[in-house]
């Protein structure tokens, strides 16, 4: 058996440390409280959110089933409605900072932490590496890039990769 002796004044302040560790274990219990509720609760928007797109989609195969020859008033409109439900999700995402990566067409060649060369195809008229499509869109997070845009580059030459 050990007997330790220390100082009053090192035991008071052990003993004032032990305190504050306590206090702050509870601080940082209810902010990690608050924290979850708060995620909840952005997760539970967010869902809705998205389930009010899943709505418009719904709907518009809905009306599709139920009419295998549309109207051509539909068919015009179709287009308008799709472009509604993409706007919608576009602002679903932006208002969480997920933002599409803009990409010029033959103004530059890819940013390669922003892009992905998917596919080349010979062009003599434009440089060499030169983006000639956009295969699809790219979304940034932040910093992040969470996909890059996926896009078709010049190549002047058949031999050529």
């Amino acid at each position: 058996m050990f007997n330790y002796i220390i100082s009053q004044e090192k035991f008071d302040l052990t003993i004032q440390e032990i305190k504050n560790l306590k206090k702050d274990k509870v601080l940082l219990q209810q902010s990690l409280r608050e924290q979850q509720t708060q995620t909840a609760a952005n997760t539970e928007d967010l869902f809705l959110e998205l389930l009010e797109i899943g709505d418009a989609l719904e709907a518009l195969l809905d009306y599709l089933k139920q009419n295998p020859n549309p109207s051509l008033e539909f068919i015009q409109r179709l287009p308008k409605s799709v472009e509604a439900v993409n706007r919608k999700f576009l602002g679903v995402i932006g208002k969480r900072q997920v933002l599409p990566i803009k990409i010029e067409l033959q103004s530059r060649q890819p940013d390669f932490n922003l892009c992905r060369v998917v596919d080349r195809e010979v062009r003599n008229d434009i440089a060499d590496q030169t983006i000639t499509k956009i295969v699809r869109g790219g979304f940034t997070l932040g910093e992040k890039t969470l996909r890059p845009t996926e896009v078709i580059t010049s190549k002047s030459s058949l031999g050529e990769l």
